[in-house]
């Protein structure tokens, strides 16, 4: 396939935007990486032992990255779906094809590299792999300046910090290691989606801010000004079906952390309280995607995703929410989201 996109601009553009936001000092950052690895471990055992999920595999070893290198870790995951949507633009445009692909390309290095710079300096945690390539291992990061600095502006305590993130990410391991069809279906449907994705180019991303301005540059992405990726009409349902997985997928782990943390973190509402913020800018391939699509989700998916999720346990134990893993039939629509009874009525009767 033709490379379009210059992944190594888009990773210098990462690196230099995330390099604006100032960086703890370094006995800050080694004190909570080694919290948060070493808490990694124990932390999916607690959430084993709740949610009765258990990962066929060895899960990734924990690893605290800078910003830089969580952004190029993003890169890396977003080539296989970028790069055959970058490819097809110019399709039909006759000699104007190559210079359209050209500018589409350049385009799409800046943006996505903005983006990813951007949300390197808010993401705490992430169970990362590249969506559309299942075979390739996962990892378990955690971003050690984003955790000091989040742990210093809220006067909260590291230890209690770094465990309930690490209950997080760990809880997304868990999901994906113990549900064996689950990363295979989420790489199908994103495949499914990016085939039908097309380039919107607005002409005033010819006037796109110099790289060495990186505030206006941070400011032309977070607004929606260089680049658009518009899915076919026929693709709301998919669209509607992936988010309400996400939304799953992050109001399970919402529901556990909060489940587990209960015994262990005596801070835990002013930690809830207090973070409710950063959940406004979610992490990772899919959260770039709609950016890219103009989909913003934010605090909605992960309040809508953890209000199913309690209200199922609630009801029905966290037996009865486990059953969402049994199959893709079994994962709740869009609409079911705010009717837990209603799924799980459907999934009993199944």
């Amino acid at each position: 396939m033709e490379r379009v996109i210059d992944w190594r601009l888009a990773e210098r553009v990462a690196k230099a935007v995330a390099s604006t936001t100032p960086a703890p000092d370094g006995d800050a950052l080694d004190g909570l990486a080694a919290e948060v690895e070493g808490f990694a471990t124990r932390s999916a055992e607690l959430v084993s032992d709740y949610t009765g999920l258990a990962s066929a595999d060895v899960l990734p070893v924990p690893e605290t990255v800078d910003r830089g290198g969580w952004a190029t870790t993003n890169l890396r995951s977003m080539r296989s779906v970028l790069d055959p949507v970058a490819a097809r633009s110019g399709e039909g445009m006759g000699p104007l094809a190559g210079p359209l692909r050209a500018l589409t390309g350049m385009l799409l290095a800046v943006e996505v590299g903005a983006l990813s710079g951007f949300l390197s300096a808010r993401v705490l945690g992430q169970y990362e792999f590249p969506v559309l390539d299942p075979s390739v291992p996962a990892r378990l990061l955690f971003v050690g300046p984003n955790l000091a600095q989040v742990a210093q502006s809220l006067d909260a305590d590291d230890q209690s910090l770094a465990r309930w993130v690490a209950l997080h990410e760990t809880t997304h391991a868990l999901q994906f290691g113990g549900v064996p069809w689950l990363r295979e279906h989420l790489a199908s449907r994103v495949k499914e989606m990016v085939g039908s994705l097309s380039v919107d180019v607005d002409l005033r991303t010819l006037r796109l801010p110099k790289l060495d301005d990186l505030r206006a540059l941070a400011d032309a992405v977070r607004s929606g000004d260089l680049i658009n990726l518009v899915a076919g009409p026929d693709r709301r349902a998919l669209l509607d079906e992936l988010q309400a997985t996400m939304a799953l997928l992050e109001g399970y782990a919402e529901h556990v952390m909060d489940a587990v943390g209960e015994t262990l973190l005596p801070d835990l509402p002013k930690l809830r309280s207090g973070l409710e913020r950063r959940r406004r800018e979610r992490s990772g391939l899919l959260r770039v995607l709609e950016r890219l699509m103009g989909l913003e989700l934010k605090l909605r998916q992960y309040e809508q995703g953890k209000a199913f999720c309690d209200a199922v346990v609630a009801e029905a134990g966290i037996e009865a929410l486990n059953r969402a893993w049994e199959s893709p039939a079994a994962l709740p629509t869009l609409g079911e989201l705010d009717e837990p009874s209603a799924w799980l009525s459907r999934v009993s009767a199944a």
